[in-house]
């Protein structure tokens, strides 16, 4: 069974970089067909408002939410079965629960859908909170 577990500091300064790291167990980060995402669920919103902040599939090709682009990088550690995060200048609008999953397909697409309803996993997720 395919688990993920979020970890990372809960507090982050303004204008600071966001790092988060995703453990994997279960299955290997390079198994064919996985692609693992990052969100986040502000405070107040349900799962409806839980945004896609971008993946990495199982090749290492990347995609990122266009509006967070210009400040998100998705990488992975495949000898830690891990991939992380990192969310630059942030701000307190940045305060969230940040989210790892995954969606498994039965086979290659080019790009893969990203609603939250769609992922066939979830860590438990992890607050962060960005101070002015």
């Amino acid at each position: 069974q395919v688990q993920l577990k979020e970890s990372g500091p809960g507090l982050v300064n303004a204008s600071q970089t966001l790092s988060l790291t995703c453990t994997i167990s279960g299955v290997s980060i390079t198994a064919n067909y996985y692609y693992w995402s990052w969100f986040r669920q502000p405070p107040g919103k349900g799962l409806e408002g839980r945004e896609w902040i971008g993946y990495i599939s199982d090749s290492g090709t990347t995609y990122y939410d266009t509006s967070l682009a210009s400040r998100t990088s998705i990488t992975r550690d495949t000898s830690k079965n891990q991939f992380n995060l990192q969310l630059s200048s942030v701000t307190p609008e940045d305060t969230a629960v940040y989210y790892c999953a995954s969606k498994q397909m039965p086979y290659f697409v080019a790009r893969v859908d990203t609603s939250p309803y769609g992922m066939n996993y979830w860590g438990k997720g992890t607050p962060v909170t960005v101070s002015s």
